[in-house]
């Protein structure tokens, strides 16, 4: 007879910006400030003097390629005193069919914590319900959590008042924005979505955020869109395992970000792009290079991001329970 039997749950999910609640992300995000304000030049393998994390194992897996996910995971581990592990369907019993369940009740087993970046969302929820451990997103075709908590943290540390600023996004309704719609249903912020009309977002996103009272408005047009706003996000025209379709990429044309849109803005707006950029399709040169351009501000802040995360999900108490965390804006 097969062995069912699994340990309770131990520590918390983060599946989407809502498993934090608004007092869960703000707590995130000053946590994650705090923590990156204490690293101090310390060399970047060093861990932090608390060790939070130590002797503990984050298994993370992988069916989509990483860059900044994967680094910043590894190094949020290693700075949190802990360690993680690489797992991909080629090099593992998920490429020859093992089911979503069983690999998940096993590592549930082995590790602390399980980091799943994947296609379907599905996959991610049936990790969830089958390891005995905290399962965080990162990234799913339906929404990017860590993402976001990224950017929150650098438009913060650029002096941007979450609750009251307003963002536009342009180019595909895609999955970080849907997780940015998330954020703005749980701090209040407003987005405006600029999008060719057949790649609009998720109907349930924007219900979201309506429903946390965010201003949420949606336009064919770029420039309506990016008109007086405190930041202009965008992100690839093609994401990970769609067809490069040249009628699709015509469509996208009006929505590159330019500097004559960027001019739309504040004069003190912000670029953000989660990366990786196809410089010259969905934003210029002039603007990815320029000085309103926080790109690798907010690569960077993944790592801080992820330690926050991880503490949050593995129930520790994070720095925004400490004296000289500042108050995120």
């Amino acid at each position: 007879m097969r062995d069912l039997t699994a340990p309770a749950k131990r520590g918390r999910d983060v599946l989407s910006l809502g498993d934090l609640g608004t007092a869960g992300l703000r707590e995130v995000l000053t946590a994650a400030a705090a923590r990156k304000r204490a690293r101090g030049d310390r060399p970047r393998g060093a861990p932090d003097d608390d060790a939070p994390l130590r002797d503990h194992v984050l298994g993370m897996v992988f069916e989509k390629s990483s860059t900044r996910t994967r680094v910043s995971f590894d190094m949020a581990m290693r700075q949190l005193g802990g360690a993680a592990l690489v797992l991909d369907a080629a090099t593992t019993q998920l490429g020859r069919g093992e089911s979503v369940a069983d690999t998940a009740r096993v590592l549930g087993r082995m590790v602390d914590m399980i980091m799943v970046r994947t296609d379907d969302h599905a996959k991610l929820e049936t990790f969830a319900r089958s390891a005995a451990v905290p399962v965080i997103n990162g990234l799913t075709d339906l929404s990017h959590p860590c993402q976001i908590v990224a950017d929150l943290m650098t438009l913060a540390e650029h002096g941007k008042a979450l609750e009251r600023m307003t963002l536009a996004w342009l180019g595909d309704g895609n999955n970080v924005l849907h997780s940015l719609l998330e954020a703005a249903g749980l701090l209040g912020f407003g987005v405006r979505v600029a999008t060719p009309a057949n790649r609009q977002p998720d109907p349930r996103y924007l219900a979201l955020a309506r429903a946390g009272g965010a201003d949420v408005r949606l336009t064919l047009d770029p420039r309506e869109a990016v008109e007086g706003v405190d930041a202009v996000f965008t992100d690839t025209w093609v994401s990970m395992g769609q067809v490069d379709d040249p009628s699709s990429r015509a469509a996208f044309e009006p929505y590159r970000v330019t500097s004559a849109l960027m001019r739309l803005a504040r004069p003190d707006a912000l670029f953000l792009h989660c990366l990786p950029a196809h410089v010259g399709d969905e934003v210029a040169e002039d603007v990815f290079e320029g000085p309103q351009s926080v790109v690798f501000a907010e690569a960077e802040n993944r790592l801080h991001a992820q330690k926050a995360i991880l503490l949050w999900c593995a129930g520790n108490r994070l720095a925004a329970d400490e004296p000289q965390a500042a108050a995120v804006p």
